[in-house]
């Protein structure tokens, strides 16, 4: 008997579910593409691209529905004879500044025997390699920029790029930059000569609603799972609790697929809306656990102060308990600790996250207002997390105490 066996009782393509999955058709979005398809209209023209801005939270449709745009314009323009067009796709995740965006654009334009270094180069140099690069193409070319947010302030390109041709950089080459932020704040943050390049055209992805949700999942599920393996409140809760969280269709896709996968690692023949209820829980373990990895090396030392205090059943515990704590272990690793206000910001970040509670505690005229924290994870995973950075050590009075 082998180890391993087809799944053939839940799934049918769980692929169907996964992020990188592109569908055939866009569901729920037919305004922001109709606007977008406009805002598009002048590459088939072959006319200098518009630049375009989208944003909204995290899932909403922005990358898949430029995905889904793009393939179809690309295959659309190889019917005109005077069209040509490239398409450059970079996510900015890891780019901090104009000067890597423009190196990494060389670097995706040019051959891999062809690449340059990313880093010691004038910044003009690469601005000039990559105006070269774009005019040897002699074509339209849209560069999407996905998490343009995490340029920052640093928005040079942002103003160079698109207006490349008007000053004379560019004879052949047609550019277009096509933004895509998960923050809300970052447009009103750019320079008013960024918003009147970058921002030339916007589009707005809103959070799905929960009827929405449902119909996307719905389409989803038809070639995901196999059938009648749903019960009827399946989909319809899954699309609820990511409509009350995030309005996110990642979310409910990701609902959906956990909880397909505990009724199949439970060898029933089909998902229940219990499954989604664990799948939920098992799926905001994953997203604190994360949470916790991602914070910053003084949010770490903030939760190791509190994690000290929690293993010698100190907490809850106020601010000025916790700071000789944070203070003992930021030495420890040889970093200067923060002021006492500025570690309080961290265990508020801590507390917004869901990491840490925080409750207000009342002693009247004599001792006032104040907030008390404690964790509200279970310790075993803020050792787990502790443990396997690099930045971070536990002192040896927190391990004595560890479990």
């Amino acid at each position: 008997m082998p180890l391993f066996d087809r799944d053939t009782t839940i799934f049918q393509d769980e692929d169907v579910l996964r992020e990188d999955y592109q569908p055939e058709s866009i569901q729920e979005r037919e305004e922001e593409l109709d606007a977008y398809k406009t805002a598009l209209q002048p590459v088939v023209n072959g006319a200098q691209p518009r630049n375009i801005f989208l944003y909204g939270k995290t899932g909403v449709g922005k990358t898949v529905a430029t995905r889904y745009l793009l393939d179809h314009l690309q295959r659309d323009v190889a019917e005109y004879d005077d069209v040509d067009l490239s398409i450059v796709w970079l996510n900015c995740n890891n780019l901090t500044s104009s000067y890597q965006v423009a190196a990494h654009l060389v670097n995706e334009l040019r051959g891999p025997n062809e690449q340059i270094s990313t880093t010691g180069y004038p910044q003009q140099t690469i601005f000039d390699m990559l105006y070269d690069e774009l005019d040897s193409l002699g074509e339209t070319v849209l560069i999407v920029l996905d998490e343009i947010d995490h340029i920052g302030d640093d928005d040079d390109l942002l103003y160079e790029l698109p207006r490349a041709r008007a000053n004379g950089y560019l004879s052949q080459g047609k550019p277009g930059i096509i933004g895509i932020s998960n923050d809300f704040s970052f447009r009103s943050g750019l320079s008013p000569k960024v918003k009147d390049t970058l921002c030339e055209e916007e589009i707005h992805f809103s959070p799905y609603v929960a009827n929405e949700l449902e119909s996307i999942l719905q389409q989803r599920a038809q070639n995901a799972l196999h059938e009648d393996v749903l019960a009827d409140g399946v989909l319809p809760l899954c699309a609820a609790l990511a409509a009350q969280d995030t309005g996110s269709a990642r979310q409910a896709l990701d609902l959906l697929y956990k909880a397909g996968d505990l009724a199949r690692s439970q060898d029933v023949e089909g998902v229940e809306e219990k499954h989604v209820r664990e799948a939920q829980r098992a799926l905001e373990r994953g997203r604190i656990k994360q949470g916790m990895v991602d914070l910053t090396q003084h949010g770490h030392l903030s939760l190791v102060a509190v994690l000290s205090l929690a293993l010698e059943e100190e907490t809850p515990a106020r601010v000025r308990e916790i700071y000789p704590r944070y203070r003992s272990a930021a030495e420890y690793v040889g970093t200067n600790p923060l002021v006492r206000r500025r570690m309080h910001d961290h265990l508020s970040d801590l507390a917004m996250q869901g990491i840490l509670s925080r409750n207000t505690r009342n002693e009247g005229r004599a001792g006032g207002k104040y907030y008390v924290y404690d964790l509200d994870v279970a310790v075993d995973m803020v050792l787990d997390v502790i443990e396997d950075l690099e930045t971070v050590d536990l002192p040896p009075d927190v391990l004595r105490h560890a479990p």
